[in-house]
């Protein structure tokens, strides 16, 4: 008998051997490690989930990622050098289909003020800063008051937040998003009027065991045959949502993924200048479309929309979320309307940083502030704040020492960061540019054409805001790039107590 029989037939008594073994309440899957099967009570009960995969959360859209030519795609007419173009890869990530409106934001405060009762600055301090709107040499005074709180402009994007203010908006987001999540799945039940200060839903706090709220019923816990809370691994909450990265950012507007043919090959058909085909503004196709403007912009000097009669983009100032066609991964506005926060700290050198081969080219991000948990004694995240949030600090130096992924990403490090005499007025000690200095993208209904390409970037400060500025949010995709197991290679899959290797 040759010697891969033999091994073949101890393969296969092996295989019936553990295949004997099983016990009733299991799931028939036994692991390839150790041949236990998974839960199963008499086995320990080790769990092995069914898991279905990521679901996308309120307003968002799977952003299939790849490697595109990041940086400015036409004339840099303000010579500043500051996105000169570099190959890159963006993983697959969610972002909202349109921008956060006036409605969605008053929401937030709505729920904030309701809830922080005993810290009414709280509350304060996320509303939007209304007076950008007032113009030295413009009657915009009527828009202070409408613009945020009239009906009329619920479904339009919300301007005057910063860049800090955003930061709490995508928290809040997060956990009401994920409390709902456990309403519908019967975990929760609804308890709004008990969510008083320390006592209101954090995603955290709750997977850390120090929130319990109004609970329905808990999940079985296999092990001991009792019942257990939610935990991270049970892939039952979201992730949390968050600004997109400026590589995101602009690789979500100028959606190449249309100018792809549809055999499948690796090409690119044509460059974009910005998120549709062509170098102009128009809608170039032969149907009811044609010569209809793409975005809301400023045209020309003193021309915001057109001639009455005629009007182009029909918005002197912003639109509605929604109007205009949307990309090719189904994104509104992601030129013109209002330009957006992503969450990258702004160098004009971070392009030729990264033009190194060797230097980050996968999700490109600069930014980085490092944080942990506050622990106690027994490495348990200690009591909760005020506001019902676990505690975290600054990653310390000493750590950061340790590590070299830490020092090179920290923006604390950064060799071109803040000067330390000077960081306390917000700026380095020769230049405007310092580490409150965040990046926004895509023009505004105020802005001229050439600012609509994904390529340009601007800053301001973080505590800073804009009538021309909103945002959107976004979200990592855990697991598979494009939503399912065919990874179209050599892989190794179970199922069942088999193993199979699979080519493609």
């Amino acid at each position: 008998m040759t010697k891969g029989i033999k091994s073949l037939l101890l393969l296969t008594v092996v295989v019936s051997f553990f295949a004997s073994c099983k016990k009733s309440g299991g799931s028939g899957d036994l692991s390839t490690s150790t041949g236990w099967e998974y839960n199963n009570p008499e086995y320990g009960g080790f769990e092995k989930l069914d898991y279905e995969g990521q679901i996308n959360g309120p307003n968002l859209v799977l952003v299939e990622g790849g490697t595109f030519s990041m940086g400015l795609t036409q004339e840099d007419v303000t010579f500043e050098w500051n996105n000169v173009p570099r190959r890159v890869t963006v993983s697959s990530f969610y972002m909202d289909e349109t921008e956060v409106r006036n409605i969605d934001w008053r929401e937030y405060e709505f729920w904030t003020r309701n809830t922080y009762k005993t810290y009414p600055e709280v509350w304060k301090s996320l509303l939007p800063d209304t007076l950008v709107w007032r113009e030295e040499l413009a009657f915009n005074e009527p828009l202070i008051r409408a613009y945020y709180r009239h009906p009329s402009y619920d479904d339009y994007p919300v301007v005057g937040v910063s860049w800090n203010q955003v930061q709490e908006f995508c928290k809040w987001r997060s956990n009401r998003v994920n409390e709902m999540i456990l309403i519908q799945r019967g975990i929760f039940n609804p308890n709004v009027t008990e969510q008083v200060d320390s006592e209101s839903f954090d995603s955290e706090a709750y997977l850390a065991g120090q929130y319990t709220g109004s609970v329905r019923k808990n999940l079985e816990d296999i092990a001991t045959g009792g019942e257990r809370a939610v935990k991270f691994e049970d892939g039952i909450l979201l992730p949390e949502y968050r600004l997109p990265t400026e590589a995101e950012w602009e690789y979500a507007a100028l959606a190449l993924q249309g100018n792809q043919p549809e055999t499948g090959d690796e090409n690119i058909t044509d460059k974009r200048f910005f998120p549709w085909n062509d170098n102009t503004a128009r809608y170039q196709k032969h149907n009811k479309n044609q010569g209809k403007i793409m975005a809301n912009f400023k045209r020309g000097r003193g021309d915001y929309m057109g001639m009455s009669g005629n009007l182009n983009d029909k918005a002197s100032m912003p639109a509605p979320v929604g109007t205009y066609l949307p990309n090719d991964y189904g994104l509104y506005n992601m030129a013109g309307n209002v330009s957006e926060w992503v969450q990258d700290v702004y160098r004009p050198m971070t392009s030729i940083d990264l033009s190194d081969p060797e230097n980050h080219d996968l999700n490109p991000f600069r930014g980085n502030i490092y944080q942990e948990l506050v622990l106690d004694e027994e490495g348990k995240p200690v009591e909760k704040d005020s506001l019902g949030r676990l505690r975290t600090q600054l990653v310390a130096d000493d750590t950061l020492g340790l590590r070299d992924n830490y020092r090179k990403g920290d923006v604390r490090d950064y060799i071109d960061g803040d000067n330390k005499e000077f960081v306390n007025y917000g700026y380095g000690e020769w230049t405007l540019i310092a580490d409150s200095s965040r990046v926004y993208k895509g023009g505004s209904w105020a802005d001229r054409l050439y600012w609509l390409s994904p390529g340009t970037r601007r800053f301001k400060e973080q505590n800073k805001s804009s009538s021309k500025l909103g945002f959107r949010c976004a979200m990592i995709r855990v697991g598979g790039e494009t939503g399912n197991e065919d990874m179209g290679g050599i892989q190794f899959q179970e199922k069942g107590r088999n193993i199979k290797r699979r080519y493609k």
